[in-house]
This record gives structure tokens, C-alpha cells and sequence, in this order.
């Protein structure tokens, strides 16, 4: 079971990417500009300029998961509780693309709000753990 968090780590560094193959699409679509890639934001449809930002979202998402996963890793978190928060974290941000790209915003705010709590939780475990 700990190797899962380092397994979720990688599995969440690919859904860094998932939206990106939406922005391909729409740059395709509009004919990509490699002189001025991000000066095409504006001229991407709808759904691509929204595959943009929760591709840059992950970013952000992945830069505090990784950490807490590492924590969850290194102070041996073993439960149910910490395998079930890494699986959280991977759902929600496998759907959080696919709300934000049809503009489902409450579909994405609480994938978000998943993703963030399932961070958060691994983060408590594994500190609770190191000052016991």
C-alpha cells in the first residue's frame, strides 16, 4: 500500500496532461501560431481556453500532492484512510478537467474541493505521525 503513494504521484503527474491533448485540439483548430503560442489563448474556442486553465490548474494542484504524498510515503502511512485520500485526489483530478472543459462549474468546484481535501488529509497524517 505505501508504494501506491509514490504510484499516485506519477499517475498524477500524467493527469497534468490530460486537458492538454483539448488545447492541442483547439490550437490545431485554429491554426497554431509557434511565433506566439500564448498570444493565442484569446483566439482558442470556449472549451480550449478552458482546457488551458485547468491544465495550468493541475500544476498548481500537483505542486501541494506530491509533497503530502511523499509526507504520507516517508512517515509510512498505511490505512485505509491515506490510500483512500490518494484515490480521492486521482478521481478529482481526472474529472476536475472534464467539468472545467463543459463548463460544469459545480462539477469543478467540488472536484477541486475533493483534491484539495484529500491533499490536506495526507498532509494531517502524516504530520500527526511524525510527532507522535
Amino acid at each position: 500500500m505505501p508504494g501506491f503513494l509514490l504510484v499516485s504521484i506519477g499517475l498524477a503527474a500524467l493527469l497534468v496532461y490530460l486537458p492538454f491533448f483539448v488545447v492541442g485540439y483547439g490550437r490545431f483548430a485554429v491554426g497554431y501560431d509557434q511565433a506566439a503560442p500564448r498570444a493565442m489563448l484569446a483566439k482558442l474556442p470556449p472549451y480550449a481556453q478552458r482546457a488551458t486553465w485547468a491544465h495550468e490548474n493541475a500544476f498548481e494542484s500537483m505542486i501541494l500532492f506530491a509533497p503530502a504524498a511523499l509526507m504520507a510515503y516517508v512517515t509510512q502511512q498505511q490505512s485505509g484512510l491515506a490510500l483512500g485520500a490518494a484515490i480521492a485526489y486521482l478521481t478529482a483530478r481526472t474529472l476536475y478537467p472534464v467539468a472545467y472543459i463543459l463548463n460544469v462549474p459545480i462539477g469543478r468546484s467540488l472536484m477541486f474541493g475533493v483534491a484539495n481535501l484529500s491533499t490536506f488529509t495526507l498532509y494531517v497524517l502524516s504530520c500527526r505521525s511524525a510527532l507522535m
